[in-house]
């Protein structure tokens, strides 16, 4: 266990998986030819997403630091929510049993995030805010998913994990929050991060299974390594899940081919990053 205080453990914790989630994504393989460009004129979002249906779940990746990804998300929300199809939004980025239910649609934003829990510091407002509200406004519950900070260390502890995957893929999952993490965790750490993983992926999959409605769909919006069908979210989904799984992907960034997605769609390149570097200072390294 880190020597850091606790307070500051569990917070930096929780920013490095997300750092994690997004170097993972710029790490793997090429993307596939079957990306589709979003960034064409001709990309009609609300077609695509018809294209997809009907399925009780959408479950949509994201890069965390490509804006273009939460504007996707928002043309979703509305997209599904102006045919009367979205029956929730759920989010990685709100804690599980956080919801917005019972709120009009008319609310001001604090007291969506609010009843959100909203923690700024690790998901800015600025990047998801107008997704969140696009929810809200069509009348739609908005669903916190993710796995508490409360719950992490638990999960750590708990070695079912270590037997939800295959062999092989349990070895991916841990190579990916090894290289995920820039090789700077200890290696004793490799296998209770990725317990943590697996747990957060069960916490969504628990929240859209019970925010199904007949004959409309839950979006779920989360960072790409948590949608892949093999490693993520869609493991824990029952087999008989009616299921769609879309990864937006930046177009510098590189996504492993077996990903499982159902629909690819590629964004504008961003700024080359090291997030190597970031990660070393969070760790105070």
């Amino acid at each position: 266990m880190p020597s850091w205080p606790k307070t500051r453990w569990w917070f930096t914790r929780l920013k490095l998986l997300r750092v994690a989630a997004v170097a993972v994504l710029a790490a793997a393989c090429a993307a596939p030819p079957s990306a589709t460009n979003a960034a064409d004129p001709g990309f009609n979002v609300s077609q695509r997403v018809s294209a997809l249906l009907p399925t009780d779940i959408l479950l949509l990746g994201e890069q965390h630091d490509a804006p273009d990804h939460q504007r996707l998300q928002r043309a979703v929300v509305l997209a599904l929510a102006q045919h009367g199809q979205l029956a929730a939004l759920a989010l990685e980025m709100a804690d599980q049993d956080t919801s917005t239910a019972g709120l009009p649609p008319d609310s001001d934003e604090d007291p969506v995030r609010s009843a959100l829990k909203w923690n700024d510091d690790v998901w800015p407002w600025a990047n998801y805010g107008a997704v969140v509200m696009a929810a809200v406004r069509a009348g739609v519950p908005v669903l916190g998913a993710n796995l508490p900070r409360a719950r992490m260390r638990d999960a750590m502890q708990l070695d079912n994990w270590d037997r939800h995957l295959g062999t092989e893929q349990l070895q991916t999952q841990r190579n990916n929050i090894r290289e995920g993490h820039c090789g700077l965790l200890p290696e004793s750490q490799i296998a209770p991060m990725t317990r943590i993983q697996l747990a957060r992926d069960a916490a969504m999959a628990q929240t859209v299974m019970a925010a199904r409605q007949p004959g409309k769909t839950v979006l779920l919006i989360a960072g790409g390594g948590h949608v892949d069908r093999a490693l993520g979210v869609p493991t824990h989904l029952p087999e008989n899940t009616s299921s769609k799984v879309v990864l937006a992907l930046a177009s510098y960034a590189r996504v492993a081919t077996n990903s499982g997605a159902d629909a690819v769609w590629q964004t504008a390149a961003l700024p080359p990053r090291d997030y190597c570097v970031d990660m070393k200072k969070q760790m105070g390294r």
